[in-house]
Formats: structure tokens, sequence, C-alpha cells
């Protein structure tokens, strides 16, 4: 019985390939219809660019380890823009970005922000935040963009809210070459405007900007003025382009707490670009700024002015890494862009100097780790005791960006 058993198991077994191979010559057999493989199910990237639509985005996560405690003396604002924790991981952002911007006709796009940097981003009349160098609300979410958009020709014209046109560096830490921002990212110049803005393409070579806002950093407006804003892009050759921005318009002297008194606020920004070799690439960047009705260091009312250079030098070694140094000055003369101390003005010049590592082991994968020196020559940098006024810091930060 079990002989019987066995046997009519082994005739089962080499049966079944016999029974694959016949199936499989009947299929082929001229006439026969081929069964084709079910199609896979399309991607939800692949539908969206399908219908025009363009997601993406990255989540950005650090390590931050400062020498200070991150403040200025009276311990209150924040002396660097992001990276201000004195031994944190954190989750920096998550971004994602929805548009739709056709070459011709109408479209969109909206660009989201959650984690520690909206705080810092979030623009007056959005949420309770505080701008920049003062302490955040712990908000950790940000409509950063919003706007409409147009297009036909060489005019484009987008209306909502939008980042700024000045400045070197942007919110997006995956167009940054190094971890932690510039001084002159977070201290002299805005992130975003809500108003309407208009491009002009004249050539290949030159495009013209022009705008109305509602001013720096203002979801509404905080008076019954506007900012205007005019700027230029050239690029005479591959090698080089140059970009000019200017900003004028009526502005509160504070946003934190919202002051009754307003003056007109100037910013010109400059930002240079030369690609020395297919591997170096070197940027400079100056901001030159002033507002009217400011109160300055002797206590009188006039106005207060803040410039800086900040320059860069980018070397991609390889497809897998790549070393960025930055070095920046930026004159506080009057100690209006960086208040050091609540309810007291005193100006300083400050300076710093960056170098960061980055590898690149795919495409969506960047990481970086960077080491910093700040000085100033003031003693405005609290200590880790949070007492102790000190001219320097330095930092360390570590970075982690995955990009969809």
């Amino acid at each position: 019985m079990k002989n019987k058993l066995l046997n009519s198991l082994m005739l089962a077994v080499l049966a079944v390939p016999s029974v694959a191979m016949a199936e499989e010559a009947h299929q082929h057999e001229p006439g026969t219809p081929v069964m084709a493989e079910k199609p896979a199910l399309p991607t939800f990237g692949a539908i969206m660019e399908a219908a025009g639509i363009d997601v993406h985005g990255y989540v950005d996560g650090s390590y931050t380890a400062l020498s200070g405690n991150g403040k200025f003396i009276g311990n209150v604002f924040n002396n660097r823009v992001f990276d201000y924790e004195r031994n944190s991981f954190n989750i920096q952002a998550l971004d994602m970005t929805v548009s739709s911007l056709p070459v011709e006709g109408f479209g969109g796009l909206v660009n989201l922000t959650a984690g520690k940097d909206a705080d810092i981003i979030a623009a007056y009349g959005a949420i309770d935040s505080a701008r920049g160098p003062a302490a955040g609300a712990n908000n950790t979410f940000d409509v950063t963009q919003a706007y409409f958009h147009y297009a036909s020709g060489p005019l484009m014209v987008i209306a909502g809210k939008y980042v700024t046109l000045a400045g070197a560096e942007v919110i997006k830490s995956p167009s940054n070459t190094n971890f932690s921002r510039s001084i002159l990212f977070g201290y002299a110049i805005p992130f975003s405007h809500t108003g309407v803005r208009g491009y002009y393409k004249v050539n290949d070579m030159l495009t013209l900007i022009a705008g109305v806002n509602n001013g720096w950093d203002n979801l509404k407006d905080t008076n019954a003025s506007k900012t205007f804003e005019l700027g230029a892009s050239l690029a005479p050759g591959k090698s080089f382009s140059i970009a000019a921005q200017g900003y004028s318009g009526k502005e509160q002297i504070t946003n934190y707490p919202l002051s009754a008194a307003q003056g007109t606020r100037n910013l010109l920004d400059i930002v240079a670009t030369f690609t020395a070799t297919d591997q170096l690439t070197l940027v400079l960047n100056y901001d030159n700024a002033s507002q009217q009705n400011a109160t300055l260091i002797n206590g009188s009312t006039g106005t207060a002015k803040w410039d800086g250079w900040a320059g860069y030098a980018n070397y991609q070694i390889n497809d897998m890494w790549r070393l960025s140094l930055r070095g920046e000055i930026f004159n506080d003369k009057d100690g209006y862009r960086t208040v050091v101390e609540p309810g007291k003005t005193s100006g300083q010049k400050w300076k710093e100097t960056t170098a960061t590592v980055a590898y690149l082991p795919t495409k969506n994968v960047e990481l970086r780790g960077e080491i910093r020196s700040d000085r100033s020559d003031q003693a405005v940098f609290l200590d880790t005791d949070g007492i102790t006024p000190k001219s320097s810091q330095s930092s360390l930060g570590l970075e982690v960006i995955y990009k969809f």
C-alpha cells in the first residue's frame, strides 16, 4: 500500500513539468492567442505627471551641537537661523511642493513646510510665530508658498505668497550647499512676500522682474503702504551670471511686537556666480539696507543701516562627494537687525566661516557634516550657562536629506 502511494506521488510530480510544457506549447501554436501579462498599476507620481502636475519634496533631519546656548545676551533672541539648539536631534523640515506650471496658460503652486524650520519662516499674519532672530512660538507648519501662475510668451506672472528674490541661499535645504544658513540669509533679507510679481524674458541672457508686495514676511499688510520690488538677472555666458534686486516700501519698525511707528525700508541685494570649472563654482553675495525711524544706539530716532558680504566656494570632488566653504561679514552698525537684548540697542560686526562636506550615495539621499565658527566685535553670544557673554561661538552640524 505504501509503495503504491509513493509511486502515485512520484508520477504526479513528474507529470507537472510535462503538463506545463504542453500548455506552453499549446499557447504558442499558430492561431492560438498568447495570454499577455497583467499590466502593472501606474504609480501615483506617474498619474500626476500624466496630468501635468509635479509632486516633489524632501525630509530634512539634523543634529546640532553649539559651544554656546544658541542665544544672544538677554537669553531671548536666537543667534542662529534654524540650527540654534545647543545639543539636539531635530526634524528640520518635511517639505512638499505640488505644482502645475505650464509654459503657456494658467497654473499654480503650493509649497508646505512642517517641522522646526516652519516656526522661523512663518509670515506675520499667518500664525503667531516669531521672525528669525526671535524665540519661536513652537508652530510647526507653514504655507511657505501658494500662488497662481500665468505664462504667455516671454511674460510670466505669479500672484499669492512666494519666496523673496534676495539672497544667495534659500529656504529649501537641498538647494543650498551648507547645512547652516548664512548670517545674511537670517538677518539681512526677508524670507517671503505676498503680492503680485511679473517676470519678462527679454532674451536668453536677460530677465527683468517687478512686483508689488505687502512687505517683508507679511501675509497681511501691517499698514496701508506697499513694498515694491525690482530685479534683473543677467547671464552673458555659461560661466558667469549676476542677479540684482531692490526692495523699497514703508514697514513697521517691528512686527513682534507690532509697533505703531513705521518708516521706509530699502534693500539692495546682488548675487554673482562664476563657474570656474566643471567642478568649482564661486558665489559672491552683497546686501545693503536701511530702515527709517528706527531707534539708534544713542537712543535717538533715525535711519538704521546694515550691510554684509558672503562668499562661497563649492567644489564637486566627484559624483558622490562635495566640499563647500563659506565666509561672511555682517555689519549691523545700529543694532537694528540683530537685537541682542530686549529693550536695548547695540551694534556689532559679526563674522563667520563654515566648512561643509557632503556625501551623496544616491540621487535621493544627501549626508552633510559641518563645522562653523562665529565671531563678533562685541560679547553678544551667551555661554552654555546662559549667563556668561562671549564674543565667539563654534558649532558642529550633521544633516540627512531625503528627496522624493
